[in-house]
């Protein structure tokens, strides 16, 4: 398999409300983390921060250059490999420890990360097999209620526990914007983690569904409405009770 150049290997494309979706191209989709960077007065928002095979920093200017907060949705390997990089780290308490010593097995690189999850390999020296997450300690801790404050922008931190314990979902209310992480997204959604929980997945759900959303953001997959936002959850729910009754 080919390797990609560093200077190829993050594509960003602007969206509304000063957000910018920040992807990995050469990911397979299923594998590709969202990383959303959000613009603010005072500061900026990183939510999430992709597998980190190659710096943030150093390749998209612009995650540098001024404050940022790197707030991770929860802390499996596709989201939190370049935190290390950010003086500024918020994760839910729930998965701090996890952060802090991010292994193979407890950000699920095991068994996930091969070559086969990509269409052009990181560059070189990348090896799949020795693939591994920097330490990047919480400087923030983050629980339900909590707002990230950019100045004129605030979001607040809801706790969506049931995909990983430590799973946050952020809502601005001002924007009627939803960051929605990997509880809820246009796609497969992944509920058999070794963490995952299935009474918490439901109750975080159910608190998702009647938010008056107008855009969310989901940890991996296209963004969509808060319509589609409903029909995605109200379908998950008669599922689970479906199979229940």
């Amino acid at each position: 398999m080919t390797r990609a150049r560093p200077e190829d290997w993050y594509a960003t494309t602007a969206k509304a409300d000063g957000v910018t979706l920040i992807a990995e191209p050469f990911i397979k989709e299923f594998y590709r983390c969202n990383i959303w960077h959000v613009r603010g007065r005072d500061r900026d928002m990183l939510v999430d921060s992709g597998m980190g095979v190659v710096s943030l920093r150093q390749w998209v200017p612009l995650v540098s250059g001024r404050p940022l907060t790197a707030v991770a949705s929860h802390t499996h390997f596709d989201h939190i490999g370049c935190h290390h990089e950010f003086p500024d780290r918020a994760v839910h308490h729930a998965e701090a420890a996890i952060l802090a010593d991010p292994g193979r097995a407890a950000t699920l690189a095991d068994p996930y990360v091969t070559d086969a999850i990509f269409d052009r390999l990181p560059p070189a020296p990348y090896l799949s097999a020795t693939y591994a997450l920097r330490a990047a300690p919480a400087t923030r801790i983050l629980d339900d209620g909590d707002v990230i404050d950019l100045g004129d922008r605030h979001f607040e931190v809801i706790h969506t526990p049931g995909h990983s314990p430590g799973g946050i979902a952020l809502w601005e209310a001002a924007t009627a914007t939803l960051f929605s992480g990997d509880i809820v997204y246009d796609g497969p959604l992944i509920e058999n983690c070794y963490h995952s929980d299935a009474a918490d997945y439901h109750r975080s759900m159910l608190r998702l569904l009647d938010l008056p959303v107008r855009t969310v953001h989901g940890g991996h997959f296209p963004s969509y409405d808060g319509a589609r936002h409903r029909r995605i959850i109200r379908a998950w729910l008669d599922g689970r009770d479906g199979a229940a009754s």
